[in-house]
């Protein structure tokens, strides 16, 4: 019995350990860039943990119980996607900037609203149908529609961060599982082993994205640009660590080459 505890409490600070792998914090980094308040970015956190442990737990337990070979290229593909997610991520940072650059000299509220029409045909009449439309209005853009229909969803925020979790979970279930069957033997004992991981993965990621909502805030209190400047270089950071990393996984282990190589880590 006590082996066993031993075993779950090293699967739950492993876990804790390996929620600040590099690629992890670059990503929930950018996602919790703009969140400001500690307890929303632990929940962050918590469905990135869920996200990822989920994946780990399924692909693990099926190596472990089934003894799954995974391909080197399939292998090699679940590590691109997570340089694909911090691109993509890095990407709605920059461009998030970007778009915030002219509107933070303009108040759209100050500014005339400008009226146009649509016109249409009844039959012999051609009706037009004034309206209003402010200046920096999206109304129109999908986007703005998603935000209208999605957006009082509480968990709508919190959608993003769990579909990372689960990329991230499939880079790394393979390395999880094949350590856990190099040292328990019993598949029960493994499978809780994952658990707990997950757990402690869970717990790590929470502390870590509420550290991070922290300092943002501590920082950039008072100062917007400079708040806005800190997401960018987050934004600037996530892509051209998924750029190394696509690299890396393309080129240097042969992806797309005849000679792939891959060490689950």
């Amino acid at each position: 019995m006590i082996e066993f505890l031993s075993v779950l409490a090293v699967g739950f600070f492993l876990g804790m350990r390996h929620a600040t792998d590099p690629d992890h914090v670059i990503a929930v980094t950018t996602i919790v860039s703009n969140q400001r308040n500690k307890a929303r970015a632990a929940l962050i956190g918590a469905f990135w943990g869920v996200g990822h442990t989920l994946t780990i737990f399924l692909v693990g337990t099926g190596i472990i119980l089934f003894n799954l070979v995974i391909p080197v290229r399939v292998g090699l593909s679940m590590e691109l996607s997570v340089a694909v997610m911090l691109i993509i991520l890095g990407l709605m940072n920059v461009s998030g900037f970007l778009r915030s650059l002219p509107a933070g000299s303009i108040d759209p509220s100050d500014q005339e609203p400008i009226v146009h029409a649509h016109s249409h045909t009844h039959g012999n009449s051609t009706p037009s149908h004034p309206h209003l439309h402010r200046p920096g209005s999206n109304s129109h853009l999908p986007l703005a529609w998603m935000d209208r229909i999605f957006g009082k969803a509480g968990l709508y925020q919190y959608l993003r961060p769990f579909v990372v979790g689960v990329v991230h979970g499939l880079a790394g279930s393979a390395a999880v599982a094949l350590l856990v069957l190099t040292t328990i033997r019993n598949y029960h004992w493994a499978i809780a082993y994952l658990l707990i991981f997950g757990v402690g993965t869970i717990a790590g990621m929470m502390l870590i994205t509420m550290s991070i909502a922290s300092a943002f805030t501590r920082v950039g209190r008072g100062r917007e640009k400079f708040s806005r400047r800190l997401t960018f270089a987050s934004g600037l950071l996530s892509l051209g660590f998924g750029l190394f990393v696509a690299y890396q996984i393309c080129f240097v282990n042969g992806l797309f080459s005849t000679h792939a190589r891959w060490i689950p880590q």
